[in-house]
């Protein structure tokens, strides 16, 4: 299973470019099922809008697990990080940071 996260998230490094890709939920957190499907939070600078940026970095990755990818903007992260928004708050503390452009991970 985790030669299978890390080969999603090969495919957004390589054909997406973000800045981060943190691996949350079920398989975050240790407690994933046979059919869980991979949670991936996405960060990258762009002006796209929220909808699309979602259809063009699902539409980059072919796998045959099923895969929920959000993706937000830096800015978006750093605001709701602020705002103590729960989700993005549960994502940053049980969340596992599988790319980092800057640290080369």
């Amino acid at each position: 299973m985790e030669k299978k996260i890390k080969n999603i998230t090969n495919q957004i490094v390589k054909r997406y470019k973000p800045e981060k890709v943190f691996l949350f939920g079920s398989f975050a957190t240790g407690r994933a099922k046979k059919n869980s499907d991979v949670d991936l939070l996405v960060i990258k600078k762009t002006k796209e809008r929220f909808t699309k940026r979602l259809l063009q970095v699902s539409g980059l990755v072919n796998s045959p697990m099923g895969t929920d990818i959000l993706v937000y903007t830096p800015k978006e992260w750093k605001s709701a990080l602020k705002e103590e928004n729960y989700f993005v708050r549960e994502i940053a503390q049980t969340g596992k940071l599988l790319y980092d452009r800057e640290n080369k991970k």
